[in-house]
């Protein structure tokens, strides 16, 4: 299965001055702030997704329809750091996910999920980015 939607919750959001926020504005179209079930942790000065099935864990962030989907996710998995051709572990992968939008509609849409041991970091409890 594959999408054409990014979910975003860290650098790559809007009002970022950062070459890869810049990029992705560019060649993708903002849909509406939407949610995921997760936690946030502050790695260094970005955060990492953490995945969860419990309903009170929240990730707060932006829902993008890519342009041209496979061609900006390579450049953006390059960013990250994941996929073919990087040391395994990557501190990230992206994964297909469940996402809210605003008014409540489910959607499909990749997103960065952070994969390396979190011991240590500390959590943003508001599921917020903007808000650490």
């Amino acid at each position: 299965m594959s999408s054409d939607r990014l979910f975003v919750y860290g650098t790559l959001m809007r009002g970022f001055d950062h070459p890869m926020a810049r990029l992705l504005a560019g060649h993708a179209e903002f849909l509406c702030e939407a949610t995921c079930h997760g936690r946030l942790v502050l790695v260094k000065h970005y955060p990492g997704l953490l995945l969860s099935d419990a309903p009170t864990d929240i990730v707060h962030g932006e829902l993008f329809r890519l342009r041209v989907a496979g061609e900006l996710l390579r450049e953006l998995d390059m960013y990250e750091a994941c996929g073919e051709g990087f040391p395994e572990p990557t501190e990230y992968l992206r994964q297909l996910v469940d996402v809210a939008r605003a008014d409540g509609a489910p959607e499909k849409a990749w997103t960065y999920v952070y994969n390396w041991p979190v011991t240590g970091l500390p959590r943003i409890e508001s599921g917020r980015f903007l808000e650490r």
